[in-house]
Order: structure tokens, then C-alpha cells, then sequence
């Protein structure tokens, strides 16, 4: 692993010195005690935990805030509905989008995802099409277009891994055609930690004009990202990974693509007029907005947003890449692991196996210890197969983790090792 998979794109604030014992203190689970051990918590790629900022941000939406946005006249519906698109600001600004109207509030990366395929992906998709991925992606990153293709009679292509966990470029080129017409891929992978060539992959299939969709559930919490910069068309991530709540997330689209495409949903504030014989329908980026959205989980996005930009994305970036070299090191060194996942960029994501021992078995002994990992294939079975293997135990860290928790983790692992022997 290099230093260069935790540099960011761009830094956003200003820097402060990293002190991980006065972040810890901003998160009031982390003072959790867990069948009577301090709470180590390493299951950050599943869902991170929230700083008080952003509970106080929920909490202050609902006490002094609520109202539906949009449609009222009325004080509180004019407050909700600046602060809800302050919010949208903020993650314009966050990820360099060119304007605010690119930003559309979904449930998350999931429903981003399916938002595209059953839009842009049904308009331009025909029998005998194919729709390209890779071998690493996570199940939201999968079913939607096999669904898409069973439908609409076209074919699911997979661009291959190595042993590394790293996308074989060439292979990848390889298979953009002239029937390719969506490329979907994973900034970084949630099973593996792989960090992809993604620049370069969009770069080869824009060259054959075709636009890409990228899962960046795993990359925003960890890399500065700049979608201008990487020249994404469609860019999907989820407010609950990167320190916010939960049931909140962003698809940035270019406007030009969002523009054209149909709307995903119908009902309140996507329209412009309704009559039983036609309805028109709003700008963007209400129209891809049916409904009463989560104003509060939005205000808890932008609180998190803050609070990374607080800190800095490039120190953020780089006190994750330590602990994940030291895990590395230490863990690698331990009788009969083996490291699943070994790309020389990673984020921050450790997935490992032990001999003769299950990885559910794995997890039940650390919990007893107070140490949260996640065990299973991680919505990524394809990735098990690939490997051989029925699931992995994977930790992974956050800005409020430290070395010391990775050796309460070195020591479970060796606890397990004597239960097992």
C-alpha cells in the first residue's frame, strides 16, 4: 500500500493538529462498555458511528425546524426549506459539483443506484446491450442492472480482479464495446478496500462514449472526492458511512443526463402541474425528489459534512492510511492469517481469514471482548467466490480509531487461536 491511497483530491479546510482523543470525545458511543470491555469499534464500512454534532443537528431540526419544505408559506415551512437546501449546498461544495441542481437527496447508495438503472439505464438500454462491472462489486452495485437486463434482454459483463483484489485495467478496456452502453463500478471496495484507477477508468470509456455510474459508499468517507475532476457522469454515496444518519444519501448526476431522464418516482413537490390528462414536471433537482423527503437526516448530513471539513479530508485520509498499514503489519504477522485483499491502494478496510476457524466464530469471541468487526461476504459474494472462500472477517476504521484498538484486535485474534487449538 502506498502513501498515495489516502491522498486526497483536494483538501476543503483549513488543517488542525490530529487529536484522536478529543475526536473520540465528540462520539458519545464510543464510551460504550460491551459485556464489561471498552467498545472497540471496527465495523466502519457497514455503518460509521455519529458524532454529537450531528445528533444535536437532528435533534435541533425537530425542535425548532419542523415543517414540509417547499410548499409553505408559512415561517417554520420558509426556515425548513433554506436550511434544506443550505444542506444541498453543502454537498455540492463537498464533492465539486459545477452546480446544486446536480445533487439529488435519496435514501442512500442503493436507491441511487436503482434510480439510475430504472431511468437512464431503462431509456437507453436495449436486447442485446451489455452493461459493464467488475468482479468486486457490492450487491447494490449488481442486482439493480440484472434487473435491468433480464428486462430489457441485455447482458451483465464483469471486468476481472487479481489475486490482489486489484481491477486488471487491460481486461477492463477489453470489454468496453460497441454494445456496452453503462459502465457501473465501486470507487473503493467494501469487501476488499481496493482504491480504483477510477479517473482512468472513465477516461477509457468515455473515449467509447459511454457514461459511468460509480458507488462511492467507501470513498467519501475516506478520499477527498472531486467529480469534475474525475469526470463522473452519475456518483452515488450514503450520509450514514461518513458519519451522518442513517436512510440518507446523494446521487450527483451531470445535469445534462439528469435533465433528460425521466423521473424515478411520482407523487408531491416533482411536479409542475397535474391534470388527469397530463402532468408536467418540475426542475431539477425536485423532480427526482417525489414526496416528503428526510429534512432531517439532511440537516444531519450537512452536520457531517461540517464536521469532516472541520478536520480536513487530507488528515482524515492520512490517519486512517496509518492505522491501516499498522493492522496490516500486525495482523499479517499472526499464525494462520491470511490478508483477503491486498492492492497497493487501499482504503480502509481489513478483510482476513483464519485457518480452521469460521469467521462467525471469529466475530462471537471478539464480541465477547468489546471489539465490533463484521463477518460474512459483505453483500459481496461474488468477491467470496473469487477468493474461495465462504465469507472473511473484515475491520475497518474510522477517524475516532486508534493503534491501541488494533492490538485489543491482535490480542482477540490470538485469544481465538487459543480457543480453537
Amino acid at each position: 500500500m502506498s502513501a498515495a491511497a489516502a491522498v486526497p483530491i483536494r483538501a476543503r479546510a483549513v488543517q488542525q493538529p490530529f487529536d484522536v482523543e478529543r475526536i473520540r470525545g465528540d462520539f458519545p458511543i464510543l464510551h460504550t462498555r460491551v459485556h464489561g470491555h471498552p467498545l472497540v469499534y471496527l465495523d466502519n464500512a457497514a455503518t460509521s458511528q455519529k458524532p454529537r454534532s450531528v445528533i444535536d443537528a437532528i435533534v435541533r431540526y425537530y425542535e425548532g425546524e419542523n415543517a414540509n419544505i417547499h410548499r409553505g408559506v408559512h415561517y417554520l415551512s420558509q426556515v425548513a426549506t433554506e436550511e434544506f437546501e443550505k444542506a444541498r449546498e453543502t454537498v455540492r461544495g463537498f464533492v465539486n459539483a459545477a452546480q446544486s441542481s446536480e445533487i439529488i437527496f435519496t435514501r442512500g447508495t442503493t436507491e441511487a443506484i436503482n434510480l439510475v438503472a430504472q431511468t437512464y439505464g431503462r431509456a437507453h438500454l436495449g436486447a442485446g446491450d451489455e452493461v459493464l462491472i467488475t468482479a468486486m462489486e457490492h450487491h447494490s452495485n449488481i442486482v439493480p442492472w440484472q434487473m435491468l437486463c433480464e428486462g430489457k434482454g441485455a447482458k451483465l459483463r464483469v471486468a476481472p480482479i487479481n489475486d490482489a483484489g486489484e481491477l486488471l485495467l487491460e481486461e477492463f478496456d477489453k470489454l468496453l464495446g460497441r454494445r456496452t452502453k453503462v459502465v457501473a463500478v465501486a470507487h473503493v471496495s467494501n469487501a476488499l478496500g481496493t482504491i480504483n484507477p477510477l479517473k482512468r477508468m472513465v477516461a477509457l470509456a468515455h473515449a467509447r462514449g459511454i457514461p459511468v455510474v460509480v458507488d462511492g459508499a467507501q470513498a467519501v468517507p475516506h478520499l477527498g472526492v472531486d467529480v469534475q475532476d474525475l469526470d463522473a457522469d452519475f456518483y452515488a454515496f450514503s450520509g450514514h458511512k461518513m458519519y451522518g444518519p442513517t436512510g440518507i444519501g446523494v446521487l450527483y448526476g451531470k445535469h445534462a443526463l439528469l435533465d433528460a431522464m425521466p423521473p424515478y418516482q411520482g407523487g408531491g413537490d416533482m411536479i409542475s402541474s397535474v391534470t388527469f390528462e397530463k402532468t408536467t414536471y418540475n426542475k431539477l433537482p425536485h423532480k427526482f425528489e417525489a414526496g416528503t423527503p428526510d429534512m432531517a437526516g439532511v440537516a444531519g448530513l450537512k452536520a457531517a459534512i461540517d464536521y469532516m471539513n472541520g478536520i480536513g479530508i487530507a488528515k482524515i485520509a492520512g490517519h486512517e492510511h496509518d492505522l491501516l498499514e499498522y493492522a496490516t503489519e500486525e495482523l499479517g504477522a499472526l499464525p494462520g492469517v491470511r490478508l483477503i485483499g491486498t492492492a497497493r491502494e487501499k482504503a480502509s478496510v481489513l478483510s482476513f481469514v483464519l485457518d480452521e476457524v469460521h469467521p462467525h466464530d471469529i466475530g462471537t469471541i471478539l464480541d465477547q471482548q468489546g471489539i465490533a468487526v463484521r463477518t460474512g461476504h459483505h453483500c459481496a459474494q461474488p468477491v467470496m467466490e473469487r477468493f474461495h472462500i465462504p465469507a472473511t472477517v473484515r475491520a475497518s476504521f474510522a477517524v475516532y480509531n486508534t493503534k491501541a484498538e488494533i492490538d485489543a484486535l491482535v490480542r482477540g485474534i490470538r485469544k481465538v487461536r487459543e480457543v480453537f487449538a
